[in-house]
Parts: structure tokens; C-alpha cells; sequence
């Protein structure tokens, strides 16, 4: 990996290396194109960002890239299982990968686009592509509170374990997947937990083997829960939980957990005036393919109002048909020639 690049023109640029980054990046190096692999973080980031003893809803198959098997030992593949077979995926097929590199902003050239990038210590580059896969996924952009607080110390949009955390107050503010995880995960690590739901009950699109574990906790009183109320502000030792009708209670917290969501970050892209549709979804043809030919948007990245309905599963084969496409449009170029 960190490869050196074959010339200064890439045929592709390919904008993070989560599954579906990595995936292009495979389906470039076999169809013969050029191509580098750019992320401010390391290999599969969001993964890694994961709680650390989160397990993932599907099974191994629906995960693979590049036809390289996922082998694990349970049903269900954990955040250790994807990181060491990511990597060595990575690894095996020797991808081109520039890990804590940041890709500033996008701009057209008369080649294709040139990405302007921040390298690890913090000098500026330039580079350029014929062509622009866009992988960036939305883990790395939590949903903001807009609170007073919410930057604390003591606050965090990421849940890694509960060990930390015994005996001391904790509040989970979400319904969906991610509070439910760390409010039972906290519980179970002796932590006295607090969930706070704006909404009258938990998401439909919890887990179906931790809702209902989740729902008896509440129900018995080992997890508390605040439902059609919001967290207003966020303080030392203590938020402030809004209700319905107006009427405000201190709650005694030592951490906070905003695990409220997370969307897309295209704001490197903000140059292309990229066309959306009402739901903030950006309008891509049946190739992944954006208003702006040449820049392609694969996996979730694309879709900011619909991001429970783009996984890894489904995700990873937009990059086969992106990266088919790129191909067909460089057929035939005089440029594109074996190196």
C-alpha cells in the first residue's frame, strides 16, 4: 500500500477506502486503469470507528470484496473479523492506498478534475484524474446537536466500550441501532444509563435480537428512558432534558453519548454543483454516475436522505458498476495505453 503513482495523471481518483472504496479500487486494477486510493483516515475508518465489540447485522458473504472470501468463526462477522479482512484484502492485492490523506476539494480540469489533497503533515497537493469515484460513505460526519455542550469533553457521537464507565452516570441520546448497543453495552458494564428519545419509542430498525433485550431493561427499570423529550444542553455533571410541553429536569450525567445519526460530507465537493433530488440524495444515473460527467458517487455517500437503505451489501456493487462504466468511456482513448 502507499504506493507510489505510476505517472502524474491517474485514470482513476478514488475518494475513500471503506469496502466500497476498496472494491473500486479492485475493479480498477483489473480492468487495467490507473488508479489511487485517497483517505483522511486509515483503511476502512468508519469500521474502525465502531464499537469494539460490535457485531454486524448480515453475515460474511454479503460483506466480501473482489471475490476473496471472509472466513469467521460465528454466523456474524465482529468490527476484529471486517478489519483484518479489509486489510488483508488490502494487502493481498497490493492496492494503491494513501491513508491519512485528505482530499480538500474537486475541482474540473481540462484532463478530467484535479483534487486538491492535505497530506499527513499537513502540506498542501495537487493531483489529478481522468475520472472521480467518490466512496466517502457518512460515518465520519456525525448529525450535530446544535446544543450548548455538545463540544465537551465529555460528550462523544462515537461508542467504543463500556469498561470506562463503571459506575458513573451515562446518557445515550438516539433510538436507533447505535444508542440501543450502548445503552445495553453500558448497562451491562455496570454504568447507571439514561437514554433520552425525541421520538415516542424506539426505532423500528433496531437490531431484532437487541430490541426486545432492550425494551425488557427499560421496562424492568435497569435502563431508564425519556421518551418525546430532548437533551437542550449539555454541562460537567448534569444535561438538561426538555419534554414535550416545555417543562425542563436536570439529569445527573457524568458522559454523554450522542449517537443521534449521520450524514454524508460532500462539502469537498461544493465547487461541481452537484444536482439533488428533494431528499438531499444526489441525482445519479443507473452507473452511479453524477451531473457532473466523470464524477461518479458509490455506496452511501450519494444519499443523505436515505442512508438506512445503503449498506456495505448493496454498496459495494455500485463500485463494479461505476468503474465498468469509467472503463467504457476510456476505451479507445489515445491516453489510456498500457504503461
Amino acid at each position: 500500500m502507499n504506493l507510489a503513482p505510476p505517472s502524474d495523471l491517474f485514470d482513476v481518483a478514488i475518494v475513500g477506502a471503506g469496502p466500497v472504496g476498496l472494491a473500486a479500487a479492485i475493479a480498477c486494477k483489473r480492468a487495467g486503469l490507473s488508479y489511487v486510493v485517497l483517505d483522511r483516515g486509515c483503511v476502512v475508518n468508519a469500521i474502525f470507528e465502531y464499537p469494539t465489540y460490535m457485531s454486524f447485522f448480515t453475515t460474511a458473504p454479503e460483506l466480501e470484496i473482489g471475490n476473496h472470501p471472509m472466513v469467521t468463526g460465528h454466523d456474524k462477522p465482529d468490527r476484529r473479523d471486517a478489519l483484518m479482512y479489509y486489510r488483508l484484502v488490502a494487502q493481498r492485492e497490493a492496492l494503491n492506498i494513501k491513508q491519512y490523506t485528505e482530499v480538500t476539494a474537486v475541482h474540473a480540469a481540462p484532463a478530467g478534475f484535479t483534487l486538491a489533497i492535505e497530506r499527513r503533515d499537513g502540506t498542501p497537493d495537487v493531483l489529478e484524474a481522468r475520472r472521480v469515484v467518490v466512496a466517502t460513505g457518512y460515518y465520519d460526519n456525525p448529525l450535530p446537536l446544535g446544543i450548548p455542550g455538545e463540544d465537551g469533553q465529555n460528550v462523544s457521537h462515537y461508542y467504543t466500550e463500556a469498561h470506562p464507565f463503571m459506575g458513573l452516570n451515562m446518557t445515550v441520546i438516539g433510538a436507533g441501532n447505535s444508542a440501543a448497543d450502548a445503552a445495553l453495552d453500558l448497562w451491562r458494564g455496570g454504568a447507571k444509563v439514561t437514554m433520552v428519545v425525541r421520538a415516542p419509542e424506539l426505532k423500528n430498525t433496531i437490531k431484532y435480537w437487541v430490541r426486545p433485550d432492550l425494551e425488557n431493561r427499560i421496562k424492568e427499570g435497569s435502563i431508564d428512558a425519556h421518551f418525546n423529550s430532548r437533551v437542550i444542553e449539555i454541562g460537567t455533571d448534569e444535561v438538561t432534558v426538555e419534554r414535550e410541553d416545555g417543562t425542563t429536569f436536570q439529569l445527573p450525567s457524568h458522559f454523554t453519548f450522542a449517537l443521534t445519526g449521520y450524514r454524508p460530507d460532500l462539502s469537498f465537493l461544493a465547487e461541481l454543483n452537484l444536482a439533488q433530488q428533494p431528499d438531499a440524495c444526489l441525482v445519479l444515473d443507473e452507473h452511479y454516475q453524477s451531473s457532473v460527467p466523470g464524477l461518479f458517487v458509490v455506496g452511501s455517500a450519494g444519499f443523505a436522505g436515505r442512508t438506512n437503505q445503503v449498506f456495505i451489501e448493496n454498496g459495494r456493487h455500485h463500485a463494479d458498476l461505476a468503474v465498468a462504466e469509467i472503463g467504457r468511456q476510456l476505451a479507445g482513448h489515445a491516453e489510456l495505453q498500457p504503461r
